[in-house]
């Protein structure tokens, strides 16, 4: 069982037939990536795997568990999250407040105290906890924005 998987997926803007079939699998441990041109699918791909968007036919699965029927807070809850381009983080708070907003999304005891598992990969988060999001480095920001979308999929059976 694929721990990622979309099965001929169409959604619509209104009457514009947006996504026509779109398939896909991802395997436990696998990184995938979506490539395409402009106007592509590649946005609205991500939008309906996160539900935002719903599918008018198809269907998406975590892990044998069907996500098109969830709205879109349940589903990050599983562990499905997005980092936008553009870091968005929370520029007048700290490393650790940005990281710990993350943590908030979780609801197993001690989630909020264990949000250090979030910086693991950014080592340069640990160094600097107290220095405020907007005065961190570009690249800083926006392994910040990735760290912070890691918490709430931390303990997730997602993986």
């Amino acid at each position: 069982m694929a721990l990622l998987e979309v099965d001929n997926l169409h959604v619509y803007y209104g009457q514009i037939h947006a996504l026509k079939g779109i398939s896909l699998r991802v395997e436990q441990g696998e990184i995938a990536a979506l490539i395409g041109a402009n106007g592509a699918g590649k946005s609205t791909t991500l939008r309906t795997i996160s539900g935002l968007l719903r599918p008018r036919q198809g269907r998406i699965t975590l892990s044998g568990n069907d996500l098109s029927v969830l709205p879109a807070h349940e589903i990050v809850a599983k562990g499905v999250v997005q980092v936008p381009e553009g870091r968005r983080i929370f520029g007048r708070l700290n490393v650790h407040e940005n990281l710990m907003m993350g943590a908030y999304a979780r609801t197993d005891p001690g989630a909020i105290e264990g949000h250090g598992a979030c910086v693991g990969p950014f080592p340069s988060a640990a160094r600097t906890p107290h220095t405020v999001g907007r005065n961190t480095f570009r690249r800083e920001q926006q392994m910040l924005a990735i760290g912070r979308r890691l918490c709430p999929s931390q303990g997730s059976s997602a993986g």
